[in-house]
């Protein structure tokens, strides 16, 4: 892995988890309580990834994506179909707005810290919400923080920004604010629409007629494992990043893609997260400069999944990879029983290595997946000025 030349943070504190949709809500902030404990008894924190307070964000800068109508309906926390809101997906709950925009304004800290130089990457695994539309809250995101963020580059001055999901659900929020907007490339990676929320992002989805190309969507087959997942990912990703040369990538890291996430169908493990998560710390360095800002996301296995995923992306932006046989420390393992009865893992691996075949060695259109990424570099490459065929 490339040698980070410069400072790394993590946006957190505590009230972060006060965005609670309730107890029977998939969305348990417990996962995040839990990873960054996991990640303070491994001793990520502190090595290589220093931690910052998250600053509320003003209604001024959620203005910046969202309706005013939004926001006003939001702060009323009243069930009001029209926006989204007292939904089975996004029930209302005291604070919301208060809770909401807290991640914002910690999203928009770590776009802040990476744009000023204050740190080369930065992350906030409580962000990352990428359905929240303009006027609408979707799938349980009620403020979109990435595409905040993302609006707060270009306001800078950012000339490119390239944002990468990996989420199994397709980053349909993010991608519809910059749909028509050239300075932004949207890739999304994600378990077909045919089969899951939100039930779009195909590959000839490609963005607005004055940004054609810049959205580009990857709709795996369900069943797709860490070999398939990362054999798409390879062959999309890297070169439509080389060419675009943005200033700034934005990472979104929902984990649901696991094989033991309750929500999708997809079947990748720890350890094939964790080789996206050093692809991309890769690929900021050779297409960014460096300049990383990393989320979290999706992902509803709490206690088996989440904290060791987040907590080797912690460990990646910090610049100090952990090995994936690090065994997880008794007191973590002890307090996840003590507060929830659950027996925790004891190695932050799978047990997988995840290995692939590179697209370059030809592709077999018998098979749903190879089918899958030949549609998006067909569709998309082209518009970029890239050979599509292998």
């Amino acid at each position: 892995m490339p040698a980070c030349q410069g400072p790394a943070t993590v946006v957190f504190d505590q009230s972060l988890t006060e965005y609670d949709f309730g107890p029977d809500h998939p969305m348990a902030p417990m996962r995040v309580d839990l990873t960054m404990r996991l990640a303070a008894d491994l001793g990520v924190l502190g090595r290589g990834l220093r931690q910052v307070a998250a600053p509320m964000a003003s209604e001024d800068l959620l203005a910046t994506v969202h309706d005013p109508a939004l926001i006003e309906a939001v702060q009323r926390a009243t069930y009001d179909e029209r926006f989204g809101l007292g939904t089975d997906d996004n029930p209302v709950f005291p604070g919301m707005h208060h809770a909401s925009a807290h991640i914002v304004g910690a999203s928009a800290e770590a776009f802040r810290q990476v744009w000023s130089g204050e740190s080369l990457h930065a992350a906030n695994i409580t962000g990352g919400l990428h359905h929240a539309m303009p006027g609408r809250a979707s799938g349980f995101c009620i403020y979109n923080d990435v595409a905040v963020g993302i609006q707060y580059l270009l306001d800078q001055g950012a000339e490119r920004v390239a944002y990468v999901d990996v989420d199994v659900h397709h980053g349909d929020g993010v991608e519809r604010i910059f749909w028509n907007d050239p300075r932004v490339l949207t890739i999304s990676l994600h378990e077909t629409g045919q089969m899951l929320f939100p039930g779009t992002g195909f590959p000839a989805d490609l963005g607005g007629p004055d940004a054609l190309g810049t959205a580009v969507n990857v709709a795996l087959p369900p069943g797709t494992s860490d070999g398939g997942w990362l054999r798409a990912f390879h062959a999309v990703v890297p070169p439509l990043l080389r060419e675009f040369g943005p200033d700034v990538l934005v990472t979104q890291h929902g984990c649901d893609s696991h094989t033991e996430d309750p929500l999708a169908h997809l079947m990748l493990t720890v350890d094939g997260q964790r080789a996206a998560y050093l692809a991309l710390h890769e690929l900021a360095h050779e297409v960014a400069d460096g300049r990383w800002v990393a989320t979290g996301g999706g992902g509803y296995a709490v206690v088996d999944v989440v904290p060791r995923a987040w907590t080797h992306l912690l460990a990646i932006v910090g610049g100090h990879p952990l090995d994936p046989a690090t065994e997880t420390p008794d007191s973590w393992r002890e307090h996840v029983l003590r507060r929830l009865g659950r027996t925790a893992p004891h190695r932050l691996t799978d047990g997988r290595d995840p290995i692939y075949r590179d697209w370059s060695e030809g592709y077999d259109p018998d098979t749903w997946l190879d089918r899958a990424i030949h549609g998006t570099r067909m569709e998309a490459f082209p518009l970029h000025g890239l050979d599509p065929l292998p």
